[in-house]
């Protein structure tokens, strides 16, 4: 499956336009300006599958870095303090990893 088949292509264009600059990233509007903030849970959840690269049921600390690059092979990875300030705002219970609940929360957010 294929981020586009969730999220629209334009959406994300515009989404990844906001974040080019180095530690402009902001997790809340990019969420809300493409379009995940709007999905349902599944949808959430499919996203996140496509987030986790190595399928262990989570997102780790090098994904994170990798965010942006899921929606777009061209676009940058996230700085160090962007990829802890992501960390830190999704995982709620302290263990260093996003699972999927913690996913769908931080996309509510």
């Amino acid at each position: 499956m294929a981020i586009t088949d969730i999220l629209s292509a334009k959406d994300i264009e515009s989404a990844l336009s906001s974040c080019q600059a180095d530690d402009s990233f902001n997790y809340k509007s990019f969420f809300s300006t493409v379009g995940l903030s709007s999905k349902s849970p599944d949808q959430i959840k499919q996203v996140f599958g496509i987030l986790d690269r190595d399928k262990s049921g989570f997102i780790e600390e090098d994904e994170l870095q990798l965010f942006l690059k899921n929606f777009s092979s061209s676009a940058r990875a996230l700085t160090s303090a962007e990829t802890k300030a992501f960390l830190a705002a999704g995982d709620t219970d302290g263990d260093g990893k996003i699972g999927v609940e913690e996913f769908q929360t931080l996309v509510k957010a």
